[in-house]
């Protein structure tokens, strides 16, 4: 997995590229935190070329809901395919995160 961050006057992305899984997660946790401590307050989280996200990776997403609400940030996710779509509806995330099809209906959310 690789991530790309690209900061613009409003919003703060991060492109996830390949796989999340329990090794990779990490990196996802870092870049999350990485956002807490810049201050931004609008997240578009690019998932267009993210493959497949394991359960250590749905746990880093969950993990900063909270935190992200307590600072006052608001993040969307945009792009999934369906496979990783189905995950996060299966367990019901799609009701605690918001999701877009694309990154203008995104930007627009938010």
């Amino acid at each position: 997995m690789q991530i790309k961050e690209i900061e613009e006057e409003v919003f703060y992305t991060i492109q996830i590229f390949g796989d999340v899984d329990a090794a990779s997660s990490i990196n996802l946790d870092k870049a999350f935190d990485k956002v807490l401590s810049l201050k931004k307050e609008k997240i578009l989280v690019d998932c267009t070329h993210l493959d497949y996200i394991a359960s250590a990776g749905l746990g880093v997403f969950i993990s900063y809901i909270e935190p992200f609400k307590e600072k006052n940030i608001q993040f969307v996710l945009f792009g999934l395919n369906e496979k990783v779509k189905d995950v996060f509806q299966i367990l019901g995330l799609d009701n605690l995160l918001k999701m877009e099809d694309t990154e203008e209906a995104a930007k627009i959310h938010l």
